[in-house]
């Protein structure tokens, strides 16, 4: 297909004209206007972009892309090798941040609820980005902990008080803990992010809310995938998913 074609067809799907972000959304580097095959992932680290020049890609597609506001603009060292790596082998890197953490489908927000079983019932916090709602069985914080252990595969890390019973979920993938407070006041019963910081312990522990911090890549990973296989199955081309390791 057309690389302008899918970045069209893209930010219909996506609108990240909708959203205020840290970063550019759509597509960051343009390659080849011929696109076939596509490996995505959750960072467009140098790992990643090996993998895809290995595979003889056409385009990237992650969540977490380049050109972030207050990071230093200057193309050298990592950044130098990592946009000579896309520019000499003619690979476009399409990027998409809080669109792919909103979207009611293919978000990673959608398909982490998808994977943990969670009901969604609404959305809360700025522009809309966390989720809310039931998880569909009784228990307490410290068995939600323990289905997230199960279904990311990876240690979790619980604050607060592991025995509350919970009725109603609220999460939001990534580095979203500073939308504790706002669960809290949607009434929420435990919230989920991927980042624990120092102020989150605090609340957790005062207001008698938990929270769990599951990783800022592992409940990301599921968005950009689910989006890959959109689209190779609408318009006929591969995809690929690289993961590349992180215990962040």
């Amino acid at each position: 297909m057309e690389r302008n074609e899918l970045r069209e067809y893209l930010a219909q799907l996506l609108v990240p004209a909708g959203f205020r972000d840290y970063c550019p959304n759509g597509l960051q580097v343009e390659g080849r206007s011929q696109i076939r095959r596509i490996v995505c992932g959750v960072t467009a680290c140098q790992a990643l972009l090996d993998a895809a020049v290995t595979v003889n890609a056409d385009a990237v597609l992650v969540h977490h892309g380049y050109f972030w506001k207050g990071e230093d603009g200057c193309v050298t060292g990592y950044r130098k090798i990592r946009l000579a790596t896309l520019l000499a082998n003619d690979i476009n890197l399409f990027a998409y941040h809080l669109p792919l953490d909103a979207h009611p489908q293919f978000g990673n927000n959608a398909q982490l609820a998808l994977r943990m079983g969670w009901d969604v019932e609404g959305q809360f916090g700025e522009q809309n980005i966390g989720f809310f709602g039931g998880h569909g069985k009784s228990g307490n914080a410290q068995d939600v902990a323990g289905l997230l252990r199960s279904v990311l595969q990876r240690e979790v890390m619980l604050v607060g008080n592991p025995q509350r019973v919970i009725k109603r979920i609220a999460w939001c993938t990534g580095g979203a803990q500073g939308y504790f407070e706002a669960a809290i006041a949607a009434g929420a019963d435990i919230f989920v992010s991927g980042e624990l910081s120092e102020q989150t312990t605090h609340l957790a522990r005062e207001s008698g809310v938990p929270f769990i911090a599951a990783g800022h890549h592992a409940t990301e990973r599921y968005g950009v995938q689910a989006l890959a296989v959109h689209l190779a199955e609408k318009f006929g081309i591969q995809q690929q998913y690289v993961d590349i390791d992180n215990p962040a």
